[in-house]
Order: structure tokens, then sequence, then C-alpha cells
């Protein structure tokens, strides 16, 4: 139950950890991780729920990421449309092999990883029932601004984070609010690293949302 199965799908190298639940956590690293980096904070949030944790396919320098940007801070928004699509093809067929509901998968990221999330919400809001947030910032304002009507999200941010405008962020807020997502929203006197007491308000928000499905 709790070994982690290596796998290859459409390209995406991943990690599963399979229980048995119809609801799993999507794991999305930040730049310059990989498939583990998440695992034990997955574990630590969702310890009943399968984790699905792939590799981002954007290398920059050596370093995985979930898609191009121009400058620290400046995204390519081209690429975002390019990796969500691919990403958007390969949920369903990892979430069918590993016996994962469609409509019950949550995503987990930190910072390119939240920002991944965060996209795909924007531009495939049937992606994920939810999300946890660390370090997120507006990836894109799509054409068509989607329903997030019954999402439930937690963004971790911090207000001393340099590498992320504050601004950005909050235009991120804005828009999930006005689309209807569900939002608790944890500004921490921190940098882009976040700490333990982020986690565990996480959990208990995570928690509490399961428990009233």
């Amino acid at each position: 139950m709790g070994k982690l199965l290596p796998n290859t799908i459409d390209g995406f190298t991943y990690v599963t950890r399979e229980t048995g639940s119809p609801e799993g956590l999507m794991l999305l690293h930040g730049t310059g991780g990989d498939e583990y980096d998440l695992v034990d904070l997955g574990r630590y949030i969702a310890p009943d729920l399968t984790l699905i944790s792939p590799r981002g396919r954007a290398p920059e320098n050596g370093m995985n990421r979930w898609f191009a940007r121009h400058a620290e801070g400046i995204l390519d928004e081209q690429d975002i449309k390019k990796r969500t699509a691919e990403l958007h093809r390969f949920l369903p067929k990892a979430t069918q092999a590993h016996g994962v509901s469609a409509k019950k998968l949550w995503a987990l990221g930190f910072s390119n990883g939240a920002n991944m999330a965060a996209a795909m919400l924007l531009l495939y809001p049937e992606s994920f029932a939810g999300a946890v947030l660390f370090r997120p910032m507006l990836p894109l304002k799509p054409e068509n601004l989607p329903d997030l009507k019954g999402k439930h999200l937690f963004i971790a941010a911090g207000t001393h984070d340099t590498m992320i405008p504050r601004e950005s962020t909050e235009m991120l807020i804005g828009i999930l609010q006005d689309q209807g997502a569900v939002l608790q929203v944890n500004w921490a006197t921190a940098g882009h690293g976040f700490g333990q007491d982020e986690v565990v308000l996480a959990k208990q928000w995570f928690d509490s949302v399961l428990a009233g499905q």
C-alpha cells in the first residue's frame, strides 16, 4: 500500500502510491525538482489518497520544469498552453490506470508546480476537484474564464517572497474567487520556501474539505 511504483505513460515519467481509494492527489514539483520531491508532503496531507507524481517535461538548464519562462517571473504563455494540453491528455490515462475517479483528483503543487496546477484549473477546470497551492502566481489569463464553482483551493503565499510578485498572486486569487472557487488564503511571514506551520494548516484544510464532501 505504501510502496512507490515508477511508471511511464504518454512520455510522462511518474511514481504512484496506490491506496485503493477512488480519490487521488497529483503532486506537481517546483523548478529543479522531480517526481519524488513532494511525496512525503503528499503522504502527510493526504495519507489515504492515491498519489500520482509526474516529472515536468520542460527542462531549463538541466532543471525539471513544467513549462518555459522568458525570465524569472515572466512566463511563456504559449508553452503553458502546450504543456497543459499534454498534462490534460495524461490525466485520464493515469487516473484510470491507478483506480482513481477522474472527478476526485486533487492537485498539490509548489512554485512552478503550483503555477501548473493553476493553469490547468484556468484552462481545463475539470482536471482537478481542487488544489493546494504553495507559492503560486498567475500563470496566464485565459481568453475564456472558467466556471470554478465547487472547486476548493488552499493558497499558501509568502509576504517576503522575492521570486513571485505579490500582485501576481493577488491577481490569481481575485480571478479564482471571481470564477466561483472557494478559497482559503494564508499569507505567511516567509519567503519562497514554506514552513511546517503552513503544511499543518494545509492538512487541516484538506481534512475539513474531504470530510464535508
